[in-house]
């Protein structure tokens, strides 16, 4: 039989440890909810490492596409510049093409002229004939000019020089002492250019070849016919004074 010594400490061994059996659960509870905390942290920061690294991959791919965008932009920039150079070219190109077709055209196309006082159209190659036949009989080539005349009348029998390059071949022919020749070519002009400016002048040739040929009767006829056709003329003052001498 227990003895009441025994007894009481006996159920106040009881009582202690239905007392501490509580706080052993309650510790062994707050450990494993410290621990599955710990867990949960970890999962979290393991899940955001994670986002973290996915984050910095999509960074990373954004700034490649950024960079081969940029590079995309830099070549199509480069390609723009080429085509704007290619185009500009190709305008000057055609500018010149133009320019060369509008100057080869003006090389054809006629042109307003003016001479001895009658303004007509003549071909650039029909101006550039005469001038050359003309710079020849002023350098006082005269056998050279009465052929230069001479090829361009015939070329140009219509043309607006024909009477001032019949006066100017008239003349060649004259100082060459081609007095027949150039009294044909004189008459040429008087008849179809009575009116001409250098008609009077014309005629007074005539009548000079004339006493060159020494034919006075019909260079006396011709003085007269100046006299009476251009009486306000020079080469009419001319002809009188002449005229005088040969009575």
């Amino acid at each position: 039989m227990k003895t009441p010594v025994a007894l009481t400490l006996r159920v106040a061994a009881v009582a202690v440890g239905l007392w501490l059996t509580p706080v052993a659960h309650a510790a062994l509870f707050a450990d494993d909810e410290a621990r599955r905390a710990i867990i949960d942290l970890r999962e979290r920061v393991e899940r955001q490492g994670e986002e973290i690294k996915q984050f910095q991959r999509s960074l990373l791919d954004q700034q490649e596409q950024f960079e081969s965008l940029r590079k995309e932009a830099a070549q199509l920039r480069g390609e723009k510049e080429e085509l704007t150079q290619e185009l500009r070219k190709q305008q000057n190109l055609a500018k010149d093409l133009a320019q060369g077709v509008d100057e080869r055209l003006r090389k054809f196309e006629p042109v307003k002229v003016k001479v001895d006082g009658v303004e007509f159209l003549a071909e650039p190659a029909e101006v550039r004939a005469y001038d050359d036949a003309v710079a020849v009989f002023r350098k006082g080539d005269f056998t050279a000019a009465s052929a230069s005349l001479g090829d361009f009348i015939r070329r140009y029998p219509k043309s607006g020089y024909a009477s001032t390059a019949l006066f100017w071949l008239g003349n060649a022919q004259y100082a060459n002492r081609d007095y027949k020749e150039a009294i044909r070519n004189f008459s040429v002009l008087l008849v179809g250019s009575p009116n001409h400016v250098r008609a009077p002048e014309a005629m007074l040739s005539v009548a000079n070849c004339q006493l060159e040929l020494k034919d006075i009767k019909a260079a006396r006829k011709t003085f007269e016919e100046v006299i009476k056709t251009y009486p306000q003329s020079e080469a009419a003052s001319a002809a009188r004074e002449r005229l005088s001498k040969l009575k």
